[in-house]
């Protein structure tokens, strides 16, 4: 039999003060989903007319229950500037955890600082600075705090939650997933630990253990951002072109200025509209791998052969990027090996230059191995995991199978965008990266 729902109105607007136990049975309450979050935004829009016109008595109250609400809703901003009119310990622990979600750092101590002058519990203060610290790089000064609330691995799902994120931090991958598997345990509405672990398995291409935890996050807010674009992105994977828009949506509502939220947003609800024509995607494969056949499996004349294998071209995909002056400005080849890899081209469909028709081009990536510079070998030769690409474009890149950097701009963009979700949003980013590289993707 299910609980009957937890009044947020009585909490928040018939009740005149807010203490420790108001919020921990307002995050229980939005737990309860339904109708709650909408029941909690009715309730601040209340709230804020109220404010209007409240007695001074009133006002640092109802700042209070303002900043309370907006923050589990998500809106950190607002939640910050109601918070930071208030002068109790509830109410400058709220204001760290807004300052450090919004990663203002040395605000966030600041007001747990205050926090802990105020009251507030020296042991959940201390964790949250350990948090602070964690976030902004500064691990060693997190684990020497870790280290003094040693006493709490008992029972603090915090104390794991911190430690775990310490470990991944520092590459023990199986200690970290152990001390946040154990934060859970300790409660499972600990959003931050199934955060995590829906993270690494999002990593390690577990999609449905991703896609289960990330759900779970959902139900006790404050709603990381994070969650939201990562399972965004799952749901598309899955084509749950509603759900990802739902979560699209949100975070559009929570970050009115993340531009990449509203592109994701529009993405993934033309998805919704799409076709699939399996026969589509088979004559894509079919012609990749034309493109992808070797040189060597044709008959050429050996004055030909070596040509080609000087100027570093090696598939029918590299000769439908070069001109025909090009081949014929290169020592050796004549009128005769031109025709005779026309010859090979027309059996196959292709001709000589005809990616150059959409812009493709012939530069340093199609160079042979030896003929780079050590600078441009070991650029190439980098991992694609260098771009920090966010984590729809890290998707694709695993789909397509692409590890280098130099793997990636051996393809086109319009390569790229066959790749399932690859839309013009990841392009794009792809793009800016490679850009700070000042390399570029083959025909751009």
């Amino acid at each position: 039999m299910d609980s009957p729902l937890i009044d947020l109105r009585m909490l928040l607007i018939e009740k005149e003060d807010c203490d420790a136990g108001t919020v921990g049975k307002i995050r229980e309450g939005l737990a309860q989903g339904g109708a709650q979050f909408k029941v909690l935004r009715d309730i601040q829009d209340t709230l804020t007319k109220k404010l209007e016109n409240a007695p001074p008595s009133l006002v640092k109250k109802l700042h209070l229950k303002l900043g309370v609400a907006r923050y589990f809703l998500g809106f950190m901003d607002m939640a910050i500037e109601h918070l930071k009119q208030v002068e109790v310990a509830l109410g400058y622990f709220y204001l760290g955890r807004a300052y450090l979600n919004r990663e203002k750092y040395s605000e966030a101590l600041g007001a747990f600082d205050k926090a802990e002058a105020a009251g507030y519990s020296h042991i959940y203060v201390q964790l949250q600075r350990a948090g602070v610290y964690r976030q902004s790089g500064e691990i060693v000064q997190a684990r020497k705090l870790l280290s003094k609330l040693q006493e709490q691995s008992s029972h603090s799902a915090d104390y794991h939650y911190q430690l775990g994120c310490c470990l991944m931090l520092e590459g023990n991958r199986y200690s970290s997933i152990k001390s946040l598997e154990r934060a859970v345990e300790l409660d499972p509405s600990h959003t931050g630990a199934l955060f995590q672990l829906g993270y690494f398995n999002d990593l390690s291409g577990n999609d449905e253990e991703a896609i289960h935890y990330y759900e779970r996050c959902l139900k006790y807010p404050p709603v990381h951002k994070g969650v939201l674009n990562n399972l965004g992105v799952l749901y598309e994977d899955v084509e749950k072109y509603d759900k990802a828009v739902d979560c699209y949506q949100r975070l559009a509502k929570i970050d009115p200025q993340d531009e990449r939220a509203k592109l994701f947003l529009k993405d993934a609800a033309a998805s919704q509209t799409m076709t699939y024509n399996p026969n589509d995607e088979s004559d894509s494969v079919s012609n990749r791998q034309v493109l992808e056949i070797q040189l060597t499996d044709f008959e050429l004349s050996v004055r030909s052969r070596n040509c080609l294998k000087k100027m570093g071209l090696r598939t029918l995909g590299d000769l439908t990027r070069v001109t025909e002056q090009s081949l014929l400005a290169s020592k050796n080849f004549g009128e005769t090996s031109l025709e005779e890899v026309k010859k090979i081209m027309v059996t196959k469909g292709l001709r000589v230059g005809q990616s150059l028709d959409q812009g493709a081009q012939y530069d340093f990536r199609n160079k042979p191995q030896q003929t780079l510079t050590p600078e441009e070998q070991a650029m190439l030769a980098r991992p694609v995991s260098d771009l920090n690409l966010s984590v729809r474009s890290r998707k694709c890149m695993n789909r397509l199978q692409i590890a280098t950097i130099g793997e990636l701009v051996s393809r086109s963009g319009d390569e790229l965008m066959e790749a399932k979700n690859f839309g013009i949003t990841s392009l794009n980013e792809v793009r800016e990266k490679l850009k700070e590289m000042n390399i570029k993707l083959r025909g751009d």
